[in-house]
């Protein structure tokens, strides 16, 4: 085989490589295009918070956050005390 002959085998292996993941990738992006529109059209809507129900909510959370505050800091000085000895 010649020099030249080489070379037209390797561009045309290179261009037939090339287009297969052209071809790959652009049905990959078509499909999660689609995916992506069936699902949300098939989702169904998140239901409504009522405005009402925050101050009963922050409420609650409020104090779930000052006793995991006072877990956490007495964890904290349980380590640091156990550090020292």
């Amino acid at each position: 085989m010649q020099d030249t002959e080489l070379l037209h085998e390797g561009l045309a292996l290179m261009g037939l490589g090339m287009g297969f993941v052209f071809v790959f990738l652009t049905v990959l992006v078509i499909s999660v295009t689609l995916m992506s529109k069936l699902i949300g059209r098939f989702q169904p809507a998140p239901p409504a918070v009522p405005s009402g129900g925050k101050s009963v909510k922050s409420s609650a959370q409020n104090d779930q956050s000052e006793e995991v505050m006072a877990v956490i800091s007495a964890a904290v000085h349980r380590y640091r005390s156990s550090r020292r000895k």
